[in-house]
């Protein structure tokens, strides 16, 4: 009886273990995903002078990947209801270290957009995925802290691969930024590929129609809209970071990455920040978020390269940066399971999904100012789109108590 007892508690600690080893993985899928998509900020300026193309066209690598990112995500997410789990995320994977093994190696700006297009193709799709594992782990109680721990890895993928990532690609190439992404991606995929479950409760078959139905929740389709706009007001600027802080601040290589580095950081915050406002307020918060993050982006085009005011700015930006994040995707998840459960995998994929059509808009927007009125004033006009994002805040809001 003993034996028995003893055996079970070692049987339940092992269990733990492998569930907070799977956890763990998956939090670095997260950072692995953030590192491929963030690399090529940091080190823009060494793109254009490497592959002999302007800045406007460096943001293309941004922007493409993003369009793609948001147009794939839902539609590999309707398309692959009827395969497993486990399965789609091994297909994912290896493309994922394909298109890293053609950021790596690429030679011409074509060879790295086509990289930067694949890689946009399938990590929102990888995310859906991976993040469907999460209630199955960690439990109903402790869903919000695991999705808050994925998505605040993007934080420091950010700090990692900007700020590091402009310090090697200043001092031995940009390839070596892009060898460092490589290497972490095999060795995750591999890992996660060994441990993760090779079933699950969300390997029934859904068809295209069961789950597109939560994209005819009105709630839904107005909250990808906040994202949308809050993600955009502020990549408006962020996309251009790098030639904001060289240009208009007049920062050096040194300076820029360690002042990268402190936005990274501060970013980080943003997104715990996320999880503890969606858990004390909701998606009304955000209405106020969005308020605030529009007087720091006009507080930018008012006070120029007047320093400090800028870069007090500037952080202050970074802290609001990633406030949409959790109330967004708890909005998304919580319709989809009191009246879509099997739309669960298209309601992950929707925080992806406006989060990069966000990124797009964002970037393309901010290129046509840095190319027409100049950088400085991309402050101006990512304020304007905070003030949308506010005002979509109030609406979903508002449709969210009228359906409940």
């Amino acid at each position: 009886m003993a034996q028995a007892e003893v055996a079970m508690v070692g049987s339940a600690r092992g269990g733990r273990g492998l569930t907070i080893l799977r956890l763990a993985l998956l939090v670095l899928m997260g950072f692995s995903l953030g590192c491929a998509e963030f690399i090529v900020i940091g080190i823009q300026t060494n793109l254009a002078h490497g592959l002999g193309v302007s800045i406007a066209q460096t943001g293309q690598l941004v922007s493409l990947f993003a369009l793609l990112y948001a147009i794939m995500t839902p539609v590999l997410a309707l398309s692959t209801g009827r395969f497993r789990r486990y399965s789609l995320m091994l297909v994912y994977l290896a493309l994922f270290c394909v298109g890293n093994v053609m950021s790596a190696f690429a030679t011409s700006f074509g060879v790295l957009l086509a990289a930067r297009m694949l890689l946009g193709s399938i990590s929102g799709a990888l995310l859906a995925v991976g993040v469907t594992f999460i209630p199955e782990l960690a439990g109903p109680r402790k869903s919000s802290l695991a999705l808050t721990l994925v998505y605040s890895s993007y934080s420091v993928a950010l700090i990692v691969s900007t700020s590091v990532g402009k310090i090697l690609a200043s001092t031995v190439g940009w390839h070596a930024a892009m060898y460092g992404t490589l290497a972490f991606s095999v060795v995750t995929s591999v890992l996660l590929a060994l441990v993760m479950p090779r079933t699950g409760q969300t390997d029934e078959p859904a068809t295209v129609a069961e789950q597109a139905s939560l994209l005819k929740e009105p709630s839904v389709l107005t909250g990808i809209l906040v994202f949308v706009f809050g993600i955009s007001s502020v990549y408006t600027f962020y996309g251009y970071v790098t030639p904001y802080l060289e240009q208009v601040l007049d920062m050096g290589t040194v300076r820029v990455s360690e002042t990268l580095l402190v936005y990274g950081a501060i970013t980080f915050v943003s997104n715990l920040m996320s999880g503890w406002l969606d858990a004390r307020f909701g998606l009304r918060s955000l209405f106020f978020t969005f308020l605030a993050q529009a007087v720091a982006l006009a507080g930018l085009f008012v006070v120029g390269s007047a320093m400090p005011a800028a870069l007090v700015f500037v952080m202050v930006i970074a802290l609001l940066m990633y406030l949409v994040s959790i109330p967004s995707v708890s909005n998304f998840m919580r319709v989809s399971r009191e009246r879509h459960p099997k739309a669960l995998t298209l309601a992950s994929s929707l925080e992806p999904l406006s989060f990069n059509i966000g990124i797009s808009f964002g970037t393309l927007v901010g290129g046509a100012v840095v190319s027409g009125p100049g950088i400085r004033s991309i402050g101006l006009v990512g304020a304007v789109l905070a003030l949308v994002a506010a005002a979509m805040v109030t609406v979903t809001v508002r449709l969210g108590r009228k359906r409940g």
